[in-house]
């Protein structure tokens, strides 16, 4: 059985997909979801270790128009990140140096009731390097054998003279 190059370049992106995908499902997250009356805060801690990167998700699902203010920060009450969401998902990334203990503060600043989720985890960014060079091989084997194939590909053209 003989294998193409352009379903051997499927298959590698196809791997490197599903790996990206259970590195990230593997790494340290917390979750919550609950409801804020206005000026109400929702606050959820995690140790991070290393030098890497975070994330935090925040989805309101029945959203009409609310905002939400988010802030990062350290143990030691520094700002790393904040902003300010109006749409109904936002995914915002940070960095963080060194084993401390990081804090999402989410506030209701929208008048009314509103539901909230927020996960809020490390992306294990540096797992994913092997995963990601995979990946990007398989697109540049595509791509190459993509590309030969419609180099030589000739499209028949009708006479002009056709009575």
């Amino acid at each position: 059985m003989k294998v193409s190059f352009f379903k051997l370049g499927l298959g590698l992106i196809i791997i490197g997909s599903i790996w990206i995908s259970f590195t990230f499902n593997e790494s340290e997250k917390t979750q919550d979801i609950t409801f804020l009356k206005q000026f109400d805060s929702l606050e959820l801690n995690l140790k991070f270790t290393g030098n890497h990167i975070g994330y935090y998700k925040v989805y309101m699902p029945e959203f009409a128009g609310d905002e939400i203010f988010v802030q990062i920060r350290d143990s030691g009450d520094n700002i790393v990140q904040e902003q300010r969401i109006q749409t109904k998902m936002s995914v915002g990334y940070f960095e963080f140096k060194g084993d401390d203990v990081y804090t999402i503060k989410a506030t209701n600043i929208s008048k009314g009731q509103i539901q909230i989720q927020i996960e809020f985890g490390n992306t294990n960014s540096q797992k994913m390097i092997p995963a990601g060079i995979l990946l990007l091989l398989g697109a540049f084997v595509m791509i190459i054998v993509s590309y030969v194939k419609l180099k030589n590909y000739n499209i028949a053209q009708p006479d002009e003279n056709i009575s």
